[in-house]
């Protein structure tokens, strides 16, 4: 089998290296602006965050009630803003903790149960 070599002219090759080179830059640059995370900033609720979607999904129904919030926010330990911006306007998330007790306590309302956990307030 005959193989017969690709002769690209020489200013068609150096263009296509040079677009290459360009190409591999703006990618790199695009990944390094794409990982970088702001200190302190939190994490944004969005298609990134399936799974607190979800339990806000499953928590909203069960904050129709009139002072609902207002209970949740004092067993959290947040303020009725903070949960605000964090289930209905769904500008950020809770931490960890208090998102495992909201989970808890979406489970407890779903079988009918209240749930006796406390948080302690941030000083």
């Amino acid at each position: 089998m005959a193989t017969y070599p690709v002769q690209i002219p020489g200013a068609i090759a150096l263009s296509l290296f040079d677009l290459a080179d360009a190409t591999l830059r703006d990618a790199k640059r695009a990944y390094r602006h794409a990982r970088r995370r702001r200190i302190g900033a939190t994490l944004r609720p969005g298609a990134g965050t399936p799974l607190w979607n979800e339990l806000v999904r499953q928590a909203l129904p069960l904050l129709a009630k009139r002072g609902a919030k207002v209970r949740l926010a004092r067993q959290l330990g947040v303020s009725r803003q903070r949960l605000r911006h964090c289930l209905n306007a769904q500008h950020a998330c809770l931490d960890g903790e208090r998102a495992l007790m909201l989970l808890c306590w979406v489970a407890a309302h779903q079988r009918g149960q209240p749930l006796p956990l406390q948080a302690e307030p941030d000083l």
